[in-house]
């Protein structure tokens, strides 16, 4: 810990005006080059987590927080399941659902599908498709009108739109004196919706709940429900008090698992960035090593008078490691400064930088996130600037250690 001499010292030595500019130059270069690389890591940083933050929305439009379903792959009695769900108190919604495949055919075109079957009522409960409707609406699925909402990849790819016609072909198969005949159904195409997924947009149609029980051949059952919890991130915990209080005889999954090699990929790419700006910080913090070198080397002779006054070797060490300190402290604080306004503003400059320079950075044509976001986290801008800070300390050590080996004598023979 110093002691106040040492930092009264050290403070004099950053204010005093040097004989040789060349250092003084370098210590701003120092302080330039923390202040840019914490700018750069907190923003880069928080465009990542815009990025994670988006997709998981974009993801979680499409699918639940949770899914109960039976080992069989058909739930019986979904309506007692689901009032006995609702009544947790951490589940906010449940809906039904009758997930399988098919194949579209519209304008000539065919398309493999995967038809979900939904009570529109219930599944604004648990999803935000509805929200995504480009044309129509879904409202307008209602059982016993074989209506269908289309993926807008979907829909493109099979020339269709609201008011047209399309085939569902389904894997059953109906038995007749003719042999064996596919089981074909007309739907009328009354909605279509895009997510910005393109996984989503180009594969799923939504379908009435009762009008899937028919084509399906589900008689009565569902293939499970779909939960909604008071917070995604704690959807694995509370699926598995769900499942704990269910008893076992039922299967739960949460979204965390349908897409975990996805979001593990994110949260890699999101360290590896880090540790590699990391590495801007820490050459502009040994910026600082030079800087005090030839501050040592520059004020051998002030060292030497402060060593014959009884200035312990310890507290020379303590007023250059102060210096240093002080340098990597501003950089830093001008560095957090300049990254949160930075990330904070990501929204609106990269836009204005758009329309100056005529061009898109995310064409919408190419990229489904065509905007930048940014979630700027106080926990980033935290270790970021401590991490900086320590970066600027360490880097302090040997100068400071070097100028406390300075023996007066040599230093004042030739002054």
């Amino acid at each position: 810990m110093f002691r106040p001499l040492e930092l009264y010292i050290g403070l004099r030595y950053t204010r005093a005006k040097r004989r040789n500019h060349f250092i003084s130059f370098i210590s701003l270069i120092s302080m330039a080059g923390i202040a840019l690389g914490v700018t750069a890591l907190i923003t880069v940083l928080s465009v990542m987590n815009g990025f994670e933050k988006e997709l998981r929305e974009r993801i979680l439009g499409m699918v639940s927080h949770a899914t109960i379903s039976d080992f069989s792959g058909r739930l019986a009695d979904w309506q007692t399941l689901a009032a006995r769900i609702e009544g947790e108190p951490r589940v906010l919604g449940a809906a039904p659902y009758i997930q399988a495949e098919g194949m579209l055919q519209g304008q000539g075109q065919v398309s493999g599908a995967l038809i979900r079957g939904i009570l529109p009522e219930r599944e604004k409960h648990v999803s935000r498709v509805a929200e995504h409707i480009k044309f129509g609406s879904m409202e307008a699925l209602r059982g016993g009108e074989y209506g269908v909402v289309l993926g807008k990849e979907l829909a493109a790819s099979l020339g269709a739109g609201v008011g047209d016609r399309v085939t569902l072909v389904t894997p059953q198969a109906t038995v007749t004196p003719a042999g064996v005949m596919p089981r074909l159904r007309r739907l009328l195409v009354v909605g279509v919706f895009e997510v910005g997924m393109y996984e989503y947009d180009r594969s799923t149609a939504f379908m009435h709940l009762d009008d899937a029980r028919r084509v399906f051949q589900y008689e009565d059952n569902v293939t499970g429900l779909r939960l909604k919890m008071d917070d995604m991130m704690r959807a694995p915990f509370i699926a598995r008090d769900v499942a704990d209080r269910l008893g076992g005889r039922y299967w739960v999954s949460d979204w965390t698992r349908q897409h975990a090699n996805f979001f593990r990929a994110v949260r890699t790419e999101k360290t590896v960035m880090f540790i590699i700006l990391s590495l801007i910080v820490a050459v502009a913090a040994f910026n600082i090593v030079s800087t005090l070198v030839m501050v040592v080397t520059d004020k051998q002779s002030d060292i030497a008078i402060l060593r014959t006054l009884g200035l312990s070797p310890a507290s020379v060490m303590g007023v250059f490691m102060v210096q240093g300190t002080l340098i990597g402290l501003v950089g830093t604080a001008f560095g957090v400064a300049g990254g949160v306004t930075l990330a904070l503003n990501v929204e609106t400059i990269v836009p204005a930088i758009e329309q100056m320079l005529g061009m898109q950075f995310l064409p919408a044509d190419v990229y489904y996130i065509s905007d930048l976001p940014s979630d700027l986290k106080g926990f980033d801008v935290m270790r970021v600037g401590v991490l900086a800070f320590l970066l600027t300390v360490l880097a302090t050590l040997y100068p400071a250690w070097r100028a406390s080996r300075t023996q007066p004598a040599e230093a004042l023979r030739y002054e």
